[in-house]
């Protein structure tokens, strides 16, 4: 930076923007201030500075020494009322949709691009049909066809008892029954209809800066878009995608519903009742053809702001529930003499469901290292293969939670037979072999927990010496205060492992996943009894392991259950499952509609407007601080600014994850060619981070072309080793928090503001005065 850049002091206005991380924080801890305003925003997400800063512009000379703070505060975006407790049903949704956003960087392969969006879909779309799928076999299965047909089970549940096949009521006709449990998938996916539109409503809608001061958009025939994705346009407004998914979606949840009580007819009519049966499946199969299209034809559309819906929107849904009526009435027709026995062909729909997710994660895997570079950042997490791995998992957690309430619900029902015993009412073969995996899976996870373990414990001791050398106390060192740093600092280093866990659990989930689905089609029993006349060991574990799993999925939908109801109810559970989302969402919907929103989709707007509406007012210069996750949303928010506002804007991070997490894991947004760019773009940046930070780190964009490299030196980080008159007490491990406690936070945003050109007269006010109500407070 030019040594003649005039010092603070003199260059004018200038605002502090802060954004604060995840897990959320108030304005009053944010500006450390008693009272604090709301200058603009709502009670959602809002800026708000101190009381007495409110007419900040319009007294200068009261802010020479610094600028203005102000504090943005999103945790209300993820951690709101008690409704987000119901986002815990989304998860596997949260973590499909981001695998769409981890594939490799291509410039110049648009086909590979495009066909790793369509396969990341398409698994999406499996997900929403498990869900379905499970919820059919608990009411449809289970309870209307199995227990409502088998009087032991009936008298055991009163509440079927108008349902039950042996009191002879109205309702206790087989069709009839299962036309009544429809009610129970079709009001689950009009839930997640519902939970989807009233979150695109609220996020979606935000629309980004337009018209002047805005960086205009290029037109629809340009044949590039040189600008990084981040940085289009249209990128933080999914409307559009989100409204065809959505649809898409919802129609294929209707539609399941509708195939699971055509089939379960299907078996045994004739005559005009077979025919009709037969003319719905092949209307659904053709409905379902439209959703296969309608998920297949279109991605986002990033360049422009895409202000279309389309009519698929509203016919689709409509089209697909009409049909799921119709259905209901066929499988409700009278048929005398009719009786429900067995159970209804649920292996065959969850063998299907489970062999396509694996099929297309394998595709994706293809695709993925098609789209891979020879010379890309060996940092990228599983070399490119991090969206399959992610993806995988998603469908694993789907699974498990299919299963888990299938098999609770069959041993809540069933009172004759222990838990998974295949017997009496009985879930899905599959499910139970799919169960029976989930303790191989934990122990095969043992192997690289005891490694990461003692890792961690040989780095603690290898950088013992290099704490005290660092703080000057080899001479005098205090072997407990250097066990502490040099722990916090080993400990700090497990984040970088992730990968490598996600690599095996995802791999492992394949293969047994693929041993499960091979093992129940090849016995067609539970594994407890398929190994019947194995050698005693092998027969036990796998007795052992078909019990302990059951057992597993039972306690885990227990405690699934259990921690959403507390969710409900207590704010600080609720902030605690904000701060899952805060890193899920902070992508758009891109895969899956009924993923939990995305609130950058609201915050990047926000902060965009915020800085582009007050320097253009003001003629100031600005620097925006983000924090952990809102360093996340200040390099996004920054990307958004036309070039003049990023003259006049300095970005300060700190704590950041912006390469460690999203630079490894999200190489084609964040890798180290955008973050590169970024620092091209911004004049002035800076990043502050410490060893013992777990989440935080350095950015790595060295310097280049005159301007400095962004990290600088990592902080110290107690500030101090022992006592000195300084700090006559020990001084804490901060890790991951109260960077601003560190003198060096003042020195570098001192230096950023050093580096901004001096503010100009506003362009409003030929006079150069500024004018009242800057700061952006409504009057009145």
């Amino acid at each position: 930076m030019s040594p003649a850049t005039p010092a603070p002091q003199s260059a004018g206005a200038a605002l502090e923007l802060l954004v604060h991380g995840v897990g959320g924080a108030t304005p009053q801890s944010m500006l450390d201030a008693p009272s604090t305003v709301r200058v603009t925003g709502d009670a959602t997400a809002a800026v708000h500075r101190r009381t007495e800063d409110v007419d900040a512009e319009d007294h200068p000379e009261r802010y020479a020494a610094g600028p203005v703070p102000e504090a943005y505060c999103w945790s209300h975006l993820t951690s709101g009322d008690g409704a987000r407790a119901l986002w815990l049903l989304l998860l596997p949704f949260m973590v499909a949709n981001l695998a769409h956003w981890m594939r490799p960087p291509a410039p110049g392969r648009p086909v590979l691009v495009r066909l790793y969006g369509v396969l990341v879909r398409l698994v999406a779309l499996t997900l929403t049909v498990l869900l379905t799928a499970a919820a059919c076999e608990v009411a449809l299965d289970l309870t209307a066809w199995q227990c409502a047909g088998t009087a032991a089970c009936a008298e055991g549940s009163p509440w079927l008892g108008f349902l039950a096949a042996d009191r002879g009521g109205w309702w206790s006709a087989p069709g009839r029954r299962l036309a009544l449990a429809a009610l129970v998938p079709t009001a689950l996916v009009g839930l997640l209809w519902y939970l989807s539109t009233r979150t695109w409503s609220a996020y979606e809608a935000q629309r980004p800066p337009t018209g002047a001061g805005a960086s205009a958009a290029p037109a629809a025939t340009a044949p590039a878009d040189p600008r990084p994705a981040l940085g289009r346009p249209g990128f933080w407004y999914g409307r559009r995608l989100v409204a065809r998914l959505r649809a898409a979606h919802t129609a294929a949840g209707f539609l399941t519903v509708a195939a699971a009580l055509a089939s379960a007819t299907a078996r045994h009519d004739t005559g005009v009742l077979a025919v009709l049966g037969l003319g719905l499946l092949t209307a659904a199969a053709g409905l379902g053809l439209v959703v296969l299209w309608v998920v297949c034809r279109r991605g986002r559309s990033e360049r422009r702001v895409d202000l279309r819906v389309g009519r698929v929107v509203a016919v689709l849904p409509a089209t697909s529930l009409a049909l799921l009526a119709a259905t209901v009435v066929h499988t409700a027709w009278s048929r005398p003499g009719r009786v429900s026995s067995g159970t209804l062909p649920g292996d065959a729909a969850f063998g299907t469901l489970t062999l396509a997710q694996g099929v297309l994660v394998l595709a994706l895997g293809v695709v993925a290292l098609l789209l891979g570079r020879a010379d890309a950042d060996p940092r990228t997490a599983l070399r490119g293969l991090g969206g399959p791995a992610v993806a995988m998992l998603a469908c694993a957690l789907a699974g498990v939670m299919s299963g888990g309430v299938a098999q609770w619900v069959a041993d809540w029902l069933d009172t004759a037979d222990g838990p998974g015993a295949g017997a009496g009412i009985a879930p899905p073969v599959l499910l139970s072999w799919q169960a029976s995996v989930i303790p191989v899976l934990l122990l095969l996870l043992l192997v690289p927990a005891a490694l990461l373990v003692v890792r961690t414990l040989l780095a603690a001791r290898r950088l013992g010496p290099v704490v005290e050398a660092e703080y000057g106390a080899a001479d005098a060192p205090d072997p407990v205060r250097t066990a502490q740093i040099a722990s916090g600092r080993a400990r700090a280093g497990l984040t970088d492992s992730a990968p490598v866990l996600v690599g095996v659990v995802s791999g492992a989930t394949l293969l047994l996943g693929a041993a499960a689905v091979a093992g129940a089609w090849a016995s067609g029993n539970v594994p407890g009894r398929a190994f019947d006349g194995a050698h005693p060991a092998v027969a036990s574990a796998a007795s052992a392991a078909q019990a302990l799993g059951s057992w597993l999925v039972g306690v885990g939908f227990l405690l699934f259950v259990t921690w959403g109801r507390r969710a409900y109810k207590d704010a600080s559970a609720r902030r605690t499952i904000g701060i899952l989302w805060d890193v899920g969402t902070f992508w758009p919907r891109a895969a899956h509609p009924f993923a939990p929103p995305c609130y950058a989709e609201r915050a990047v707007p926000d902060l965009t407007w915020r800085m582009s509406s007050w320097t253009r007012t003001t003629g100031g210069r600005l620097v925006i601080s983000g924090h952990s996750q809102g360093s996340v949303l200040a390099a996004a928010a920054v990307w958004q600014l036309p070039p003049a506002t990023r003259g006049r804007v300095a970005l300060l991070t700190y704590g950041s994850p912006l390469e460690r997490l999203y630079g490894r894991w999200f190489p084609a947004y964040f890798g180290p060619d955008a973050l590169r760019a970024l620092h091209r773009t911004v004049d002035c940046w800076s990043n502050l981070y410490r060893a013992t930070d777990p989440i935080g780190g350095p950015v790595r964009v060295p310097a280049e072309d005159g301007r400095p490299d962004v990290d600088g030196a990592v902080l110290l980080d107690p500030v101090a080793y022992g006592r000195t008159h300084e700090h006559p007490l020990p001084e804490p491990l901060l890790g991951h928090s109260d960077y601003q406690a560190d003198p060096e936070f003042a020195r570098r945003r001192a230096t950023l503001l050093d580096g901004l050109l001096p503010a100009v007269p506003s362009p409003r006010d030929p006079d150069g005065r500024e004018r009242q109500g800057s700061s952006g407070r409504s009057s009145g």
